[in-house]
């Protein structure tokens, strides 16, 4: 999957060393990241380390706190303006990238799918699912998870009866496509911490929630 077009916002921006996203494995934020990192690696450099991250949001916290120099969100995620408004918080690069090849996939062993079935995706390629939904599936129930490789991990662990994901995705936890498969052409954004901002201590952004639950 090739950058079909590059935009540097910032060309003094920190120094890339880290690159932070959504993760697990398999995800296509994954392919992103590791696209942007090569694109703008020193070819005498070594290699930027990629972290993936449960949420873009501790992805997010992991930039403020300087433990990242770079974070690649997906332009589709719905809550992106949040990095948008963030005034510890800088857009350095914008993308578009393919996606790795979408489909409706489930496990190798499972046997023909319900009727009605359950089908794991995250919120944001959601509505594909009936572009690709095979005839004879009037109606399905959506089960929401946080990223590709998610919503591909409950199709194999039983939790749904398929899932909406990716090729990497199902190559990792042994699934297979019912369905035809497709790219989304996509915008990505990159962020960088604000120069102007002292580095923020993760500790220190708790939610009460949080802080309740220790």
């Amino acid at each position: 999957m090739m950058l079909l077009s590059f935009t540097t916002l910032r060309t003094d921006s920190n120094e890339l060393s880290a690159v932070g996203t959504l993760g697990p494995h398999g995800t296509s934020s994954e392919v992103a990241a590791a696209r942007f990192a090569g694109r703008v690696r020193d070819s005498d450099g070594p290699p930027a380390a990629l972290r993936l991250f449960n949420s873009y949001e501790q992805a997010g916290e992991a930039l403020r706190a300087r433990e990242v120099t770079h974070v690649v969100v997906a332009n589709a995620y719905k809550a992106i303006h949040h990095f948008y408004m963030d005034p510890a918080l800088e857009l350095s690069n914008v993308f578009v990238m393919d996606t790795p090849l979408y489909g409706i996939a489930r496990r190798r062993d499972s046997g023909p799918a319900p009727e009605c079935p359950t089908i794991a995706s995250h919120p944001s390629p959601e509505p594909i699912i009936a572009q690709l939904l095979p005839p004879g599936h009037t109606t399905h129930t959506v089960l929401p998870s946080a990223s590709t490789s998610a919503a591909a991990r409950a199709a194999q662990d039983g939790s749904a009866d398929l899932a909406l994901t990716t090729v990497p995705s199902a190559e990792l936890y042994g699934l297979e496509f019912i369905s035809a498969t497709r790219p989304i052409r996509m915008v990505w954004s990159v962020f960088t911490a604000d120069h102007t901002h002292q580095p923020t201590d993760r500790a220190s952004h708790e939610t009460d929630e949080e802080k309740k639950g220790a």
